[in-house]
């Protein structure tokens, strides 16, 4: 599903409570969205859609969210898509991964 006129803004989790609370906040603020529930709808979705901006969860079904940074952040068709990982772990080894893995930040949840 997509909505909104501005940035296109891809949101790839599996906690729909987060997703749809994502989804509320960026179209109040413009932005075109949307979704996918796991990495590899996810990865197929990023790859068709070419959105601006990815929004990724690390824990995902099907496909982890660091597998679809790593494959994503080494094509070159999608490799200049900022990719922010959202995840509930805090742990610094964590984010020293996915950042390794081609993520352009990392914020643990809950955010606000």
């Amino acid at each position: 599903m997509e909505t909104g006129s501005g940035k296109k803004i891809m949101i790839i989790e599996d906690e729909s409570d987060v997703a749809d609370l994502l989804t509320l906040n960026l179209r109040k603020a413009g932005s075109r969205t949307s979704t996918a529930a796991d990495g590899v709808s996810g990865l197929q979705k990023a790859r068709d859609d070419r959105p601006d901006f990815i929004i990724l969860d690390l824990m995902l079904p099907k496909m982890a969210g660091l597998e679809v940074c790593k494959i994503l952040k080494s094509d070159t068709a999608t490799s200049h898509i900022p990719i922010l990982m959202l995840t509930a772990k805090a742990e610094e080894i964590d984010r020293i991964v996915g950042l390794e893995f081609g993520a352009d930040d990392y914020v643990t949840k809950p955010f606000s």
